[in-house]
């Protein structure tokens, strides 16, 4: 469970600094920070009691997602070894060949889905603790920025060179344990994965049309976030 906590990819509100930077915005910039959200998000404490919570809660589920798994494989392995057992045929019957070689495809198909479906539940707990994390996100990175005194915070991955006193993913994850220390994984009825954030980007677009009828400028920094 935990390798599948780890592994899941988490769909972080994108900043609400524009990504497209100009040279004038960059040289301007009197603080300038790197940090990796997905890395805070992992790190902060909503994540990991709710990663723990998952576990306690599914644990039928993962248990037997592991235990069906590991018996599809073994099934899989059986029909690689009959698709090996034609390939090393001198001649090949290219027919047989190729029966075998769908059989253990359409095996591993049928196995990936089955998997799947018994652990939807847990996909879904994971997916709604992540969206939580995702519409806070950029709360946290605003204040992180502020402690920091940082006006320009870049992803790591569009940074060529550094030090290391210039990220403050750490700080990302004080922030956000200050203003989400918790979340829940008791899904709602009818919920889908990125919901939240969908409806915080309605929010956000629906004032920024209301402010821009009554002439009064939107809040800074709540251009819409995407997943």
């Amino acid at each position: 469970m935990k390798k599948l906590l780890a592994a899941s990819a988490l769909a972080i509100a994108a900043l609400s600094v524009s990504p497209i930077l100009s040279a004038p915005a960059i040289a301007q910039a009197k603080g300038v920070a790197v940090a990796d959200v997905r890395v805070a998000a992992a790190r902060s404490n909503a994540f990991r009691t709710a990663s723990q919570q998952i576990e306690t809660t599914y644990k039928a589920q993962i248990d037997q997602q592991q235990s069906r798994g590991q018996t599809l494989q073994a099934e899989i392995n059986v029909l690689i070894a009959k698709y090996n057992e034609e390939a090393k045929k001198t001649p090949q019957n290219q027919a047989a060949l190729q029966a075998a070689a769908k059989a253990v495809q359409d095996k591993r198909q049928a196995a990936q889905t089955e998997l799947g479906q018994i652990g939807a539940p847990v996909d879904l707990a994971i997916a709604y603790v992540e969206d939580q994390i995702s519409v806070r996100m950029n709360e946290a990175i605003k204040a992180a920025m502020t402690a920091k005194k940082v006006d320009l915070l870049l992803n790591p991955d569009a940074v060529l060179a550094r030090e290391n006193n210039v990220d403050i993913t750490d700080a990302v994850v004080t922030e956000l344990n200050r203003i989400l220390p918790n979340v829940s994984i008791a899904v709602p009825a009818g919920y889908q994965p990125g919901q939240l954030v969908q409806q915080r980007n309605q929010q956000l677009m629906d004032a920024a049309r209301a402010a821009q009828g009554t002439g009064t400028p939107a809040p800074a920094g709540t251009q819409p976030t995407t997943r």
